[in-house]
């Protein structure tokens, strides 16, 4: 196809949905047949969707032999974005037809560990409580709150201080040694000796052992070596498999030391540099979602205080 780089894309020229789909379709299979068989269209049909957006674009996104097509380069790349795009409009569109006229979508991020372990527990019961707010619950190491992203609130690790935003402290972060009981037997229970042990590491919290016996006034070597997990979620899934002892936030292990899967490799919680918050923008607090959730969270923290201080787990 002979193209004219110099000719600028109409003004709100934009191509339709059926040919976006038709494109998405067609690259996804490498066939017009089988694209036309997925579409329900006829060969000729996607064929002429395909040479339209071709032609609007003013570029070729196939390569076109007699038994096979090719993308080419520029057709790669738009392959991926129309994927992108084709996934927003399905989301969108399904978001809007899940919801009545008459309910809010709350939004929500975490970090994944946090959010596995202990927000999903936390929120248990709230949909029904108000069934007219939707929850929408992502995962996400960061950031949180930015342009691109619209979200209601997050569920975040720090000092607390985030520019523009009200933040709630839930609570101080305490980290704990934890490991399989089984992996304890036949070991020297002192701090001081770490040459029967292996320590799991976290990536992003590298120098967290050496803190956790430095405030044990205890100078060891080999804080820094172990097997390194990317999350705490990981890291705790080896220790239940007894690769070793793990040093995770106590709240985050709470089941499993209620239940025996795990135990206390030394009974000393370590104080993190930070806290867990509940953070929200300034101008939102007030909604009516907002204040739901927030109650919510609130009373979930007093029980899960009660419960830990019948457990004799409270620092």
């Amino acid at each position: 196809m002979k193209t004219d780089t110099n000719k600028p894309l109409a003004f709100r020229r934009y191509p339709s949905t059926t040919a976006l789909q038709c494109f998405e379709t067609a690259a996804r299979h490498l066939s017009f047949t089988n694209a036309a068989h997925e579409m329900h269209m006829t060969q000729s049909a996607i064929s002429k969707q395909v040479a339209q957006l071709e032609e609007m674009l003013n570029l070729s996104l196939f390569y076109r032999t007699p038994h096979r097509i090719s993308l080419t380069p520029a057709g790669k790349t738009y392959y991926l974005e129309v994927l992108e795009i084709l996934k927003h409009i399905e989301v969108a569109t399904t978001n809007l037809m899940s919801h009545s006229s008459n309910t809010e979508l709350l939004k929500i991020v975490s970090h994944p560990t946090f959010c596995a372990r202990w927000l999903i527990p936390a929120l248990s019961g709230f949909s029904q409580e108000y069934p007219l707010i939707n929850l929408d619950i992502k995962e996400l190491a960061g950031p949180f709150f930015s342009e691109d992203q619209n979200v209601d609130i997050a569920f975040l690790y720090g000092d607390g201080m985030w520019g523009n935003m009200e933040a709630v402290k839930l609570f101080d972060e305490y980290c704990v040694a934890v490991c399989q009981p089984q992996y304890l037997q036949d070991k020297t229970p002192s701090t001081e000796c770490l040459n029967d042990y292996v320590l799991l590491q976290i990536s992003s919290r590298l120098s967290a052992w050496y803190e956790y016996f430095k405030q044990q006034d205890v100078s060891v070597d080999g804080t820094f070596v172990g097997p390194r997990f990317e999350t705490f979620h990981a890291c705790i899934s080896a220790a239940l498999l007894g690769y070793g002892i793990a040093l995770v936030p106590l709240r985050l292990v709470e089941p499993e030391l209620q239940s025996g899967a795990l135990v206390m490799a030394w009974d000393y919680a370590a104080k993190g540099r930070g806290s867990y918050y509940v953070t929200y923008p300034v101008s939102s607090g007030q909604s009516h979602k907002m204040k739901a959730v927030l109650e919510w969270i609130t009373a979930y923290l007093a029980i899960s205080d009660e419960r830990e201080k019948a457990l004799g787990l409270v620092l």
